[in-house]
């Protein structure tokens, strides 16, 4: 079989450029141990009940931080807790949570907060309500038959 000579250019920079790129996800995957900025702490999620902050799910006040609550959240089979949580208006907000048994989705309708949490591991994201109202917490992953009756509330109140 003939090739022209182009094609065969082509075929070889192609190829070239699919091990590059495969070795440079290599390396930096494994090699490197790059890992995405969310879930850097890890958690047995057989004892997240008596793991702190998990083992009191809601707000909490804090200081000496750079935000000025905490507010921890636990998913398990179809619901989170806490179901409903009221957060002061203006106030800067840890989001901290987990989950116990399989991947859940925690997405805060309305604002930018959109996480997938994994068993054994935390996500977290610092945000502030500045809008008064409610938010509608819902699970995005699909995480089985009762998947659309998970959602719990956050209240932002004066």
């Amino acid at each position: 079989m003939h090739m022209h000579k182009f094609e065969k250019i082509w075929l070889i920079f192609g190829t070239g450029a699919l091990v590059v790129f495969l070795s440079i996800i290599g390396v930096s995957a494994f090699h490197l141990g790059h890992k995405p900025p969310s879930s850097l702490t890890i958690i047995d999620p057989q004892k997240v009940d008596t793991t702190a902050p998990f083992n009191k799910p809601g707000l909490n006040k804090v200081e000496g931080k750079e935000w000025d609550y905490e507010l921890v959240y636990v998913a398990s089979a179809f619901f989170y807790n806490p179901a409903e949580v009221e957060v002061p208006l203006g106030a800067k907000v840890k989001v901290m949570a987990t989950t116990k048994d399989v991947i859940h989705g925690f997405q805060v309708v309305g604002t930018n907060i959109n996480m997938m949490l994994e068993p054994g591991h935390v996500n977290e994201i610092v945000t502030t309500f500045d809008k008064e109202g409610e938010y509608l917490v819902v699970c995005n992953e699909y995480c089985g038959t009762g998947h659309h009756l998970m959602s719990s509330k956050i209240k932002v109140v004066k």
